[in-house]
């Protein structure tokens, strides 16, 4: 009996890993393109000239903190 217990508890465990996992990546890419944005619109305000880099610069961090996330989904749709 607790045997089968033992291993709902484990089933519930594999099926809220994915989720979960998915929700933190998702935060912390929420939370790392809203610094870089930050960070953006300082550097602008401090330096108008440079927009041009600064913007490119801003571009390249956002697309690799969003693919933490992406790869946070790949895993939770794989069941891992």
């Amino acid at each position: 009996m607790n045997s089968m217990i033992l291993a709902d508890a484990v089933q519930a465990a594999q099926n809220f890993n994915g989720p979960f996992a998915l929700g933190i990546a998702g935060a912390g890419a929420a939370i790392g393109i809203g610094l870089i944005g930050m960070g953006a619109a300082q550097a602008i305000g401090r330096n108008p000239g440079a927009t041009g880099k600064i913007l490119m610069l801003s571009i390249i961090g956002m697309g690799l903190a969003e693919a933490i996330a992406i790869y946070a989904l790949i895993l939770a749709f794989m069941g891992r």
